[in-house]
């Protein structure tokens, strides 16, 4: 099935690309996420409208991408959620928590999409997760999580 994509996806490609994907994956995980739209011959004025929307959020060259890593790594962020007795958290903390965490930290604006957790944060104590800044460049962050 040919889609357009509205949002980046790692492995498939960055939003306003056109790609081929299985069937089953575009209907039950791309399009019902909203990352994707099907593609038509109308759907081509579309692809403009979201590569121009894309240049303009996106991190235009590789020294600023470093920059900005440079800003994140430096950063403490601290994370406080409410948790039980034994160090577990009710829920788990997500892309956007770890987003408005860093920016509450003096760190730079980063788009939650942009946050990849290798497995979901469920715990109290220090994680480290990666943000995709550039395609060449993903800044390490460490987060302490503790009890609010």
């Amino acid at each position: 099935m040919k889609i357009i994509l509205t949002h980046e996806v790692s492995g498939l490609g960055a939003a306003g690309d056109v790609v081929d994907v299985k069937d089953g994956y575009a209907r039950n995980y791309l399009i019902p996420r909203k990352f994707a739209i099907r593609w038509t011959k109308g759907g081509e004025k579309d692809v403009e409208q979201i590569r121009r929307a894309r240049k303009i959020h996106e991190i235009q060259t590789i020294e600023q991408a470093n920059q900005i890593k440079g800003q994140l790594e430096a950063v403490k962020v601290r994370l406080a959620v409410r948790s039980g007795d034994a160090g577990r958290l009710f829920g788990s903390v997500t892309p956007a928590d770890i987003a408005s965490a860093i920016k509450a930290s003096g760190g730079p604006e980063v788009d939650k999409r942009r946050i990849e957790l290798g497995s979901p944060i469920k715990t109290l104590g220090a994680h480290e997760t990666s943000v995709r800044l550039h395609p060449e460049v993903a800044a390490k962050v460490n987060i302490e999580v503790i009890a609010a």
